[in-house]
């Protein structure tokens, strides 16, 4: 293999080093895996290849020439290709304009856009990525998580590709899905693409990669074969200690009702039932579509249901819950499957996102918000779930994604609710903060709250949950409590109401 780009010395600091003297390659036709804690530096190494955000020291090479993106489009421009974590669709856009954006196809030369012509390439670039049955006409604002995560790798894939950046591309996507993304991925790595591939998740570093490059606090500590490693070496050198399994855990005995949803129906959803107790979590598995986090959001009130009523506590009457500020003044609480566009005041710091959900209390009898009340409510908290922040006071979006989960959860610390609505708790969070995530949230049952978590990964669910009920086209297909669940079943109920009716 030649060689096709090199970093060397790479360093950047915003208040503090994020990199520190980081060297690297990348051959023609090969997969190279970066991996490390949330924080380690990771992402920001991504945007200067590609453009996004400038080194403070170091060079860069591509195809042995000196490479100085100024900016996304200049390394575009250079046959560099980005796929960021954070989704950086436009709604009001079309799928097909979405894909073609910078370079839309025009008739007669000059800008009356050939439709034609846009709804065919679109449909090709889709097709590589498992989406031929995705309508090009769509507003890319009626898209999953997942569906948008393939059209920006389908844009990228759409382009002249020497070398492509893949940011946590799986962490939204089915098995099904990830596995359609490897298979480019690896066409492209037999055409002589090299690809730059950013994952928590080590199993598909094994699965596609041909090195692995481990960062730890904004420094390179290691390079080697996927081949001449294994996984717990990986984790070792990621996190500088050895991550312990999870110690068993002991029976609780759940205490009373704290959460009971009786003939929910809405988009996505019908007829669901379930309930959940003081001190015990509830998971929710199913595939994508299957209308768990449409239902999540419903409960807490984000969006309308058509039928249904939800009770807390013991009382028998239902709760009058007609917007997310109901649902917390009741103790509801929901870490929503969007942390971006859903849950976080990205402008705003960490103290002010974590505090944010007791208001009240950090304002004077004026309405004004006190500094000081405000430290007392929040810095307790986002110590304890352990935000990675050079202080309270920095912005939330400089963090990682998996410093942002971690400052959701400190929010709802914050407020002490009853009951938390949890969707795709570790989406985004590498293994070390991903354990200290589970011990969070299984800590908080222990406390006597009762959690509904749903989870595309069925592992988490077992780790974390008491019982699990599995959704399938919107309707509850089983319910399997600890120690009866097999992932055999769990799947065949999910995928249960995919089956066409049989007839007589």
């Amino acid at each position: 293999m030649s060689s096709l780009f090199e970093a060397a010395g790479l360093g950047k600091a915003y208040a503090a080093p994020v990199l520190t003297d980081v060297s690297l390659d990348l051959q023609a036709g090969e997969v190279h895996a970066v991996v490390g804690e949330n924080g380690a530096g990771k992402s920001t190494l991504a945007r200067i290849v590609a453009g996004v955000a400038q080194p403070d020291a170091g060079a860069m090479r591509l195809r042995g020439a000196a490479y100085a993106p100024r900016d996304r489009a200049a390394s575009r421009d250079a046959g560099v290709a980005f796929v960021m974590q954070e989704l950086n669709g436009i709604g009001t856009l079309t799928v097909a304009e979405s894909l073609f954006l910078d370079r839309l196809p025009t008739r007669f030369g000059v800008g009356v856009i050939d439709r034609g012509r846009l709804d065919a390439e679109a449909r090709a670039a889709l097709a590589r990525v498992g989406l031929a049955d995705l309508g090009p006409d769509r507003p890319v604002a009626s898209l999953g998580i997942g569906q948008q995560q393939l059209v920006e790798i389908a844009a990228a894939l759409a382009r002249r590709c020497e070398v492509l950046i893949l940011d946590e591309p799986t962490a939204a996507l089915t098995p099904a899905e990830a596995g359609a993304l490897f298979a480019q991925v690896e066409r492209l790595r037999r055409e002589g693409t090299g690809v730059l591939f950013i994952s928590h998740r080590l199993a598909e570093v094994e699965r596609i990669a041909q090195r692995v490059s481990v960062l730890r606090d904004g420094r390179l500590v290691a390079t080697h074969p996927v081949r001449g490693i294994g996984r717990d070496e990986i984790v070792r050198l990621m996190v500088g200690r050895a991550i312990a399994e999870p110690a068993a855990r002991a029976d609780r005995e759940p205490g009373e009702v704290a959460l009971r949803v009786l003939g929910f129906t809405g988009p996505g959803f019908r007829d669901v039932s379930f309930e959940v107790r003081r001190g015990e979590v509830l998971g929710l598995a199913g595939l994508v579509g299957s209308g768990r986090t449409e239902l999540l959001r419903a409960i807490y009130g984000a969006d309308r249901r058509r039928a249904g009523s939800v009770f807390l506590g013991p009382s028998g009457t239902p709760a009058s819950i007609r917007s997310p500020r109901d649902a917390v003044r009741l103790g509801l609480a929901l870490v929503p499957e969007d942390r971006k566009t859903q849950g976080l005041l990205l402008p705003f710091s960490v103290r002010a996102n974590v505090s944010l959900s007791r208001l009240r209390d950090a304002a004077d009898a004026f309405g004004r918000l006190r500094g000081g009340r405000e430290n007392a409510l929040a810095d307790p908290h986002i110590a304890a779930v352990g935000v990675r922040a050079l202080s309270p006071e920095q912005p939330v979006d400089q963090l990682s994604g998996g410093n942002q989960q971690k400052a959701l959860l400190a929010r709802w610390l914050c407020r002490d609710s009853d009951v938390l609505l949890v969707d795709e708790p570790t989406r985004g969070i590498d293994v070390g903060a991903r354990a200290e995530a589970h011990a969070l949230l299984r800590g908080l049952a222990d406390r006597g709250k009762a959690l509904v978590v749903a989870s595309s990964e069925l592992n988490e669910l077992y780790d974390l949950a008491d019982r699990i009920l599995v959704l399938s086209a919107g309707r509850v297909a089983a319910s399997f409590s600890r120690g009866e669940w097999t992932a055999d079943a769990v799947m065949a109920a999910a995928v249960s109401g995919l089956e066409p009716a049989r007839t007589a």
